[in-house]
């Protein structure tokens, strides 16, 4: 008790304190609440890499991987590829890859196979009206519904690993699909009589839709500039 009483109690009575014991204040202070030294900062500068220092060492690293002619294939020491300016890149996909993956080959042929009997629908009703007759809708139906499942059939072997295997055959396979079903459409109904073409022009406009979708460009093109070559060779009319 005798101890606490010693103790200065308040700014007044540390600054006596201070002043019997030749101090200055802030020192009695300091001492008062726990005799902490007092000391100079340290000035000698930092002890570690600065900012700039890291960002130096950054840039120098992309400027030897562009020198050394891969740039984005190495990373910065944290596992991701990053361009000339830092950023992460991200690895690209093939649209086919990731379409596949969200849908499925199964769910790809049925909204394919389902648009392409839509296509086989319309071009059977253009059908009738190009020849002025009288529209049979449940004929129209019955022929769309027996040709789903062809159609289907088709897309899901064209979709399948084995089809994507190998491009290059499938393309072909495709191109002789579109130009031998262009060129006998025009074949038909430049030659043949009405009700022939009423039941082939449907099943062949839909089975060439379908292999110029699933062509390259640069085949499709192909595949039209035959059909309209043979169009104009033989002297045929569109309509």
């Amino acid at each position: 008790m005798a101890d606490e009483e010693k103790q200065p109690r308040n700014r007044k009575e540390r600054r006596a304190a201070a002043k019997e014991s030749g101090k200055h204040p802030s020192s009695a202070t300091i001492n008062a609440f726990g005799n902490i030294p007092l000391s100079q900062p340290d000035r000698s500068g930092p002890k570690g890499k600065t900012l700039l220092e890291i960002a130096d060492e950054r840039t120098a690293a992309l400027q030897g991987m562009m020198a050394s002619g891969q740039p984005f294939e190495k990373s910065l020491g944290d596992g991701l590829a990053r361009d000339e300016n830092g950023r992460v890149l991200l690895p690209a996909k093939d649209d086919d890859t990731e379409d596949e993956a969200i849908l499925g080959t199964g769910a790809e042929s049925f909204f394919l196979a389902t648009s392409l009997a839509m296509v086989h629908f319309t071009l059977d009703v253009l059908v009738f009206q190009q020849y002025a007759q009288e529209i049979s809708w449940p004929a129209i139906i019955q022929r769309t519904i027996i040709a789903y499942p062809i159609l289907f059939l088709i897309v899901y072997m064209m979709k399948s690993e084995m089809a994507n295997s190998f491009q290059t055959l499938k393309q072909l396979f495709c191109l002789a699909v579109a130009i031998s079903s262009g060129c006998y459409m025009i074949y038909a109904g430049n030659t043949y009589d009405y009700f022939a073409v009423m039941k082939q022009a449907p099943p062949l406009g839909t089975l060439w839709i379908w292999s110029v979708i699933e062509m390259k460009l640069s085949y499709g093109l192909a595949s039209i500039a035959v059909d309209v070559g043979f169009l104009f060779w033989n002297g045929y009319t569109v309509f």
